[in-house]
């Protein structure tokens, strides 16, 4: 249903980029969308503009939407545990752990995109036929108790963190070291100037999105 619902907007979304991008061939800028409509490969050949609106839109989601609610996630949740904030402030080189561990607490990707079985495969007793479709839980298995320890607990240190939240194998995620140091960064000089930082409402009265992909807060009301 909910993808029924998106349609509209993905078709004002490409109608968008389709009017961005006969702007930006009449007046190029120093901007990634102009890059995109100059770039050539090596035999000369220019992406199509139907590669250029998918190569845009794949930004959109996977370059931006997951690091905006990495971010905001990681934000409330240590926001709900102030004394893992003073932590960080005291424990710097904490950072790189804090950051895989709340990618694992509160994961901004629940589910991966769709999968299909090429072959039968049994999984944990259960046969998954050819041709079937696999929708893997990301928010589930970070939280899998036969693999963390405490796993409904944030635990900041937490060392050998095999979380799934930047996926796996040949899906996993182009852009993990880019989100890494942007939510170390975004961490550390939120904290520092605002050192008074609090939530200004009950957690339970936030908004999360509808997204049955991501998962992010649509605001984080705060006070300081």
């Amino acid at each position: 249903m909910n993808g029924i619902l998106a349609i509209p907007s993905l078709y004002q979304l490409v109608t968008f980029l389709r009017r961005l991008l006969r702007e930006h061939r009449l007046n190029p800028q120093d901007d990634l969308t102009s890059a995109l409509l100059r770039a050539e490969s090596e035999n000369s050949t220019k992406l199509s503009e139907d590669e250029i609106i998918g190569m845009i839109a794949l930004l959109l989601s996977a370059g931006h939407e997951t690091t905006v609610n990495l971010i905001g996630n990681g934000v409330l949740a240590l926001l709900r545990h102030p004394a893992d904030i003073d932590r960080l402030r005291t424990e710097p080189d904490l950072m790189k752990f804090a950051v895989e561990e709340l990618v694992r607490y509160t994961p901004p990707v629940l589910f991966a995109t769709t999968r299909y079985a090429r072959v039968d495969i049994e999984l944990a007793a259960t046969l998954i036929p050819k041709g079937d479709l696999v929708l893997a839980a990301i928010g589930s298995a970070n939280h899998d108790e036969s693999k963390f320890e405490n796993p409904e607990t944030l635990m900041l240190d937490r060392r050998n963190n095999k979380h799934v939240g930047f996926g796996a194998g040949m899906h996993y995620c182009l852009g993990a070291p880019l989100a890494r140091i942007e939510a170390s960064i975004a961490f550390q000089v939120l904290f520092e100037r605002l050192p008074n930082l609090r939530l200004a409402i009950n957690p339970e009265n936030l908004r999360w999105n509808s997204s049955l992909i991501t998962r992010g807060v649509e605001a984080i009301p705060v006070k300081f």
